[in-house]
């Protein structure tokens, strides 16, 4: 309706579970600065067709990671938006706030542009919300400095560890924001104790998402029905309990923009992995628990319902993008774009040598 022509159907991993794109139907999107390697997931096709020029913008759906992780392998922008600002229809679960709608582009002004488009409110759904500022578009396109921003960077708000060169490369980003007049703070945040409520609300899900097709269980990918058979342990307790943690964790993030306007943390932190590789299984030589624990530094935001977005950062020493995610109180999709704008324009990485 706002102009744009829809060209295709990109590439996701099954029912978009999974944060590597592939299936056994289409196989396997790979990633645009080296095709040996991953370009992360679900929203992995998008990702690649903006990244290599095939597309100008793509629509994503973040849950756990799927907007934010493959626009940072990528190296482009993505943003997961409040959840209420992008009507879900005619997906199943109307009252969902964990999977959203967002827009993935080359740039944060891109990026803006294509989320006016997509935000306002609808009947259809039963969480619909209006955006509480006019234009995206327009906030960002004046954005000229960080000044007066209070930003802080955490490197691992997840307790899992995070590469050294990925925290080098975002703790560089963030400090160069002061030469823009920001203040830049790099502060201990932990929000790590999210992330089994974030397991038992997700393995809930799963179930909820698939019911319609719960009788074809066997007929699943290995992701998929692993998901869901992990889901259909789920109890009442463990949903109660995930609760009254999510709310503790809710308020630390509360506090914490109180005293600052903008959290930055690593998007990923691990570098894009084989693309035959299911997922990332360590990190500096520790072992993950589960395999979606590389995903924590951006489900932990899910948990909470706050928009955060991915912006690229630098490249490492093989030729690769890292992604830094910014975080902020809701609604404030404009002042995420912004800085987003900024860090992009002092931290520029070029287009991808095959695209």
């Amino acid at each position: 309706a706002a102009g744009a022509i829809v060209l295709a159907k990109t590439n996701t991993p099954e029912f978009a579970c999974g944060a590597n794109t592939v299936n056994p139907v289409f196989g396997a999107t790979r990633n645009p600065w080296n095709s040996a390697l991953s370009p992360a997931g679900s929203s992995g096709g998008s990702a690649v067709a903006v990244a290599t020029g095939m597309v100008p913008l793509a629509q994503g759906t973040d849950f756990g990671c799927s907007i934010r992780i493959p626009a940072a392998f990528c190296g482009i922008v993505g943003i997961r938006p409040t959840p209420g600002l992008t009507p879900n229809y005619p997906m199943p679960l109307g009252w969902d706030p964990g999977q959203v709608h967002g827009p993935l582009a080359r740039s944060a002004e891109d990026a803006a542009l294509m989320l006016d488009a997509m935000v306002g409110f609808s009947r259809l759904s039963p969480i619909s919300v209006a955006p509480p500022w006019a234009s995206a578009q327009v906030e960002v396109a004046r954005a000229r400095h960080a000044k007066g921003l209070r930003v802080a960077y955490a490197p691992d708000i997840a307790g899992i560890g995070v590469d050294a060169e990925i925290d080098n490369i975002c703790r560089a980003a963030a400090r160069r924001l002061q030469e823009t007049g920001a203040v830049v703070d790099e502060i201990a945040f932990d929000v790590s104790d999210g992330r089994d409520p974030y397991q038992a609300w997700r393995g809930a899900w799963m179930v909820a998402q698939q019911f319609a097709n719960l009788s074809r269980l066997s007929e699943f990918g290995e992701n998929l029905r692993g998901n869901v058979e992990r889901g259909l342990k789920v109890t009442t307790l463990d949903l109660a309990q995930a609760e009254q943690t999510r709310q503790i964790v809710f308020h630390r993030f509360r506090e914490l923009f109180e005293r600052y306007d903008l959290l930055l943390t690593p998007a990923a932190p691990v570098k894009p992995f084989p693309v035959e590789q299911n997922f990332p299984d360590e990190i500096n030589g520790r072992k993950f628990e589960n395999y979606v624990d590389w995903i924590a530094p951006a489900f932990l935001v899910t948990l909470v319902s706050l928009p955060a977005g991915s912006v690229p950062a630098g490249m490492t020493s093989d030729g690769l993008p890292v992604g830094l995610q910014i975080v902020a109180p809701r609604f404030e999709e404009p002042r995420i774009l912004s800085l987003a704008k900024i860090v992009q324009q002092m931290n520029p990485i070029g287009w991808p040598p095959e695209g």
